[in-house]
């Protein structure tokens, strides 16, 4: 395939991927609420998604690496299948809790293998192609996705009930029928080459997932711009708390049409995320990619604060949709930077070590900054927010240690490698 066939590949699957996901958010807390759960016990069982995910995100990082991106996202597609079909019925805390934890698998499979077959596709292809315009394209695509049938979602719940089935669970039935769909296009549309064959085979490629692992690991104690990147990662999910999980509670404090509104203005940020991703491309070839980096965090860091400090729902609202404007550029560009620093071997690895990072710094940002809210105010919280988040925007400038060069840092990741080999 050229370069070009991959990319409308890569890009129409993480549309498919995401289009399920949509459909979820207006009812992820409506749905358990409405079969008798109170919101602690909703709040105990979807943290054990994020249980999961931390635990997970490594091996399964290095299990893609090692046994190949094509079957670890097939066998994701089917346990999120279960999980979905389990979260259609499921009432009491004992059947939430194992959707959840089913859902937490999913995620840790899920995360990565698809970009990293993306990546090393288009570079196989083509060793100078851009693989940024494919990032900010799938980027694109993906917060489309989800602010389509986010709107779905609304409008199937408006329709009511189907029978016997209440008008929150409908989306939860046709989000499985489109998972089914994604699942499908991964089989016919994802080629990848793996010369290993047969148990045994089987058997070896999962004993490289312990040096898979190593390797992200090594890379990330041995590279400063990798150590770099996955902190700029900790810090900006610190500061994703604001716009979240605080952004519904302070645009209830100034109007009392917070619920209403939270559901269409969720889906127009996600449109504005789009919008953010496909202008990547023309921010990188004037500022390149670092520095776009550095620019895009001060500049989200300053939308978060209009968010905590601007009067009235039109100024919070205004300033939400540009925080997810500047969100949907970030994310290719931080991907990118990322891949840049690491071979396929462990490409996938460390995207997992990334997105693991990413994991307690939510976590920690969610018990802080409520905190704070709660004591001095969800403004203040806001605002510590955006600093926090805004404190990685120098991290993108670090650069290597002088005399080392990328490819140093990929053969210090495979000890043993010899130059030849790493070329």
């Amino acid at each position: 395939m050229t370069v070009a066939q991959i990319r409308s590949r890569y890009v129409f699957l993480i549309a498919m991927r995401w289009l399920p996901a949509g459909l979820l958010i207006p009812i992820v807390v409506l749905l358990p609420l409405e079969r008798g759960l109170n919101i602690a016990q909703i709040g105990s069982v979807v943290a054990i998604q994020g249980i999961v995910v931390l635990l997970l995100e490594l091996p399964t990082g290095g299990l893609a690496d090692a046994v190949g991106r094509r079957p670890v996202l097939l066998i994701a597609g089917a346990i999120n299948l279960g999980s979905l079909a389990l979260l259609a019925f499921a009432d009491t805390v004992a059947l939430l809790g194992m959707a959840y934890l089913l859902q937490g698998v999913y995620r840790a499979l899920d995360s990565g293998p698809l970009e990293s077959w993306f990546v090393d596709q288009a570079l196989a292809a083509d060793p100078d192609a851009d693989i940024e315009t494919g990032l900010s394209r799938g980027g694109t695509a993906s917060s489309l996705a989800i602010a389509g049938t986010a709107l779905l979602s609304g409008a199937l719940i408006w329709l009511g009930p189907i029978g016997p089935v209440s008008a929150l669970t409908v989306p939860v039935l046709v989000a499985l029928g489109l998972s089914a769909l994604s699942t499908l296009a991964v089989a016919l549309l994802m080629t990848e080459e793996r010369s290993s064959r047969g148990r045994a085979a089987f058997a070896a490629s999962l004993r490289g997932v312990p040096t898979a692992i190593g390797g992200a690991l090594r890379l990330a104690r041995g590279s400063r711009v990798v150590l770099a990147l996955i902190s700029v990662e900790f810090l900006w999910s610190f500061g994703m708390v604001t716009f979240e999980q605080l952004m519904p509670v302070r645009l209830s404090e100034v109007t009392t049409a917070a619920g209403p509104l939270m559901g269409p203005v969720s889906s127009i940020a996600w449109g504005a995320s789009a919008a953010g991703a496909a202008l990547v491309p023309l921010l990188s070839r004037r500022l390149g990619a670092r520095w776009t980096g550095f620019t895009l965090r001060i500049v989200q860091g300053l939308t978060i604060i209009g968010m905590g400090l601007l009067a009235g729902p039109i100024g919070v609202i205004g300033a939400f949709l540009l925080c997810y404007l500047v969100h949907g550029a970030a994310n290719p560009v931080h991907a990118g930077l990322l891949h840049r620093q690491v071979e396929g071997e462990s490409r996938t690895s460390l995207l997992s070590l990334n997105s693991m990072v990413g994991q307690p710094g939510f976590a920690i940002g969610s018990i802080v900054l409520t905190v704070v809210a709660a004591g001095a105010g969800t403004p203040v919280a806001i605002v510590a927010g955006a600093v926090v988040l805004a404190a990685a925007a120098p991290l993108y400038l670090v650069k290597a240690r002088p005399g080392r060069s990328v490819m140093e840092f990929r053969e210090h990741s495979h000890p043993g490698t010899s130059e030849s080999q790493a070329l």
